[in-house]
């Protein structure tokens, strides 16, 4: 409970997920929350994206949106290397389009500000 957040759309404050569906840590050169569930205001399209550069270069991936207020607020990887396969079909939030809530200081911090303890799945 003392790390126990809730995401935010930085854009409308609508309730995109929280901190008990993280469930791996933030690759090299990608500042995302991995989740493995959000609510229902986090809405993707069915065209897939491939990435031109960066960390995502060559990966395909659809481009998640707040429902409220249509922002893009992350991704879920499709196609990738190996590098980034453990990300695959799961629910990344770019940190820059995210505020949390911390439930025991009840406070707002943008999320690349809070750091989270490491977690994975369990295989």
């Amino acid at each position: 409970p003392d790390e126990c957040a809730v995401f935010h759309c930085r854009g409308c404050w609508t309730v995109l997920g929280d901190s008990l569906q993280l469930c791996g840590q933030e690759p090299p050169g990608l500042s995302v929350l991995v989740c493995f569930k959000v609510t229902s205001d986090v809405t993707w399209e069915d065209s897939l994206l491939v990435g031109l550069e960066g960390a995502l270069l060559g990966c395909a991936y659809y481009l998640l949106f707040c429902r409220s207020c249509g922002s893009a607020v992350g991704f879920i990887l499709y196609s990738s290397g190996s590098d980034l396969a453990h990300l695959r079909d799961l629910f990344c939030f770019f940190k820059n389009s995210i505020m949390c809530y911390l439930l025991k200081n009840q406070m707002i911090v943008e999320a690349s500000k809070v750091n989270f303890p490491p977690v994975t799945l369990k295989e």
